[in-house]
């Protein structure tokens, strides 16, 4: 009766998700998602005659010596992507305050892309990770394939807490040989003390291999800490805690610090390497910062 009733309540939650990101992907994403990200290259299309000013180094020698007339390759792009998505699964999603946490909001991202994916006829596949790779699902094209993948965004348990975006990085490099479109999806929190990024080296190593974004999703509530006296905290991930005085202001203004710091170093070092980015906040309309971020591209 419970396997039954859970099995139900599962596709209702995709069913829900399913017709809010396929319509949003269609009336609104798909055109942008089209002429953000491009094929692998071009692809021999057909011969046509030659016509004054055409390269001739597209000359089309076997086909001029029969017809003993002038003809040249046409080549198109090919449009076809393959297109993964990182999905970070770590507990830290689990936090929200604004009614949606962070891993619903990324749920419905990375939905929003496999829709436009899948409606522009690419592959989409899908890798899932805490501190490791927890989940890999190969890129595929159809309906079916995308509804697999939706189900085990929304009901995949981890079995780990932490995040390591090294070795999700690493896995993309070494499963993907051929180039793609690799979305990274997380709160982006796996950082040292001093706030620098722990996945550099990984990150250098994919963008040279794959064409990488990031796309960040944070809650506003963990960029400032409101005055509200003695408040117990916990690390979702490594489960340590302790009580903060928040009424104190130089205990909130090191915190605030310390997070832009974390936003800033992050910010540089996807110059550094090209990666187009961006941010969405849980309390934020994503389809803005989605809409803003292809157009960019």
């Amino acid at each position: 009766m419970d396997n039954g009733r859970s099995a139900n309540d599962l596709l209702k939650k995709v069913r829900k998700i399913e017709i809010k990101t396929r319509a949003l992907s269609h009336q609104i994403f798909a055109g942008e998602y089209h002429s953000a990200f491009k094929g692998r290259g071009m692809a021999f299309s057909e011969v046509r005659e030659y016509q004054f000013g055409d390269d001739v180094r597209n000359m089309d020698w076997n086909v001029t010596a029969r017809l003993r007339s002038p003809y040249v390759k046409v080549f198109e792009e090919e449009r076809e992507l393959t297109v993964v998505l990182l999905i970070d699964i770590s507990r830290s999603g689990l936090f929200g305050t604004s009614g949606m946490n962070k891993r619903d909001l990324i749920a419905e991202i990375a939905a929003v892309l496999s829709f436009s994916a899948i409606i522009n006829n690419d592959k989409v596949g899908a890798l899932f990770f805490s501190d490791r790779v927890e989940k890999f699902i190969p890129p595929k094209k159809g309906r079916s394939h995308l509804l697999h993948i939706i189900r085990e965004i929304i009901e995949f348990r981890p079995q780990h807490d932490g995040t390591d975006i090294s070795e999700a990085l690493r896995y993309l490099t070494n499963a993907i040989k051929k180039r793609c479109t690799a979305f990274l999806l997380s709160d982006m929190l796996d950082v040292n003390g001093d706030g620098t990024p722990r996945y550099e080296d990984a990150l250098k190593v994919a963008v040279n291999r794959h064409d990488l974004s990031v796309i960040e999703v944070y809650d506003p509530r963990e960029r400032s800490i409101p005055d509200i006296g003695l408040v117990y905290v916990k690390d979702s991930e490594t489960m340590k805690s302790a009580w903060v005085n928040t009424s104190g202001k130089k205990v909130r203004a090191a915190y605030e610090e310390w997070f832009r710091t974390v936003s800033q170093t992050a910010s540089r070092m996807f110059m550094k390497y090209k990666v187009d980015s961006v941010s969405i906040a849980t309390d934020q309309d994503y389809v803005k910062g989605l809409m803003t971020f292809f157009q960019k591209r």
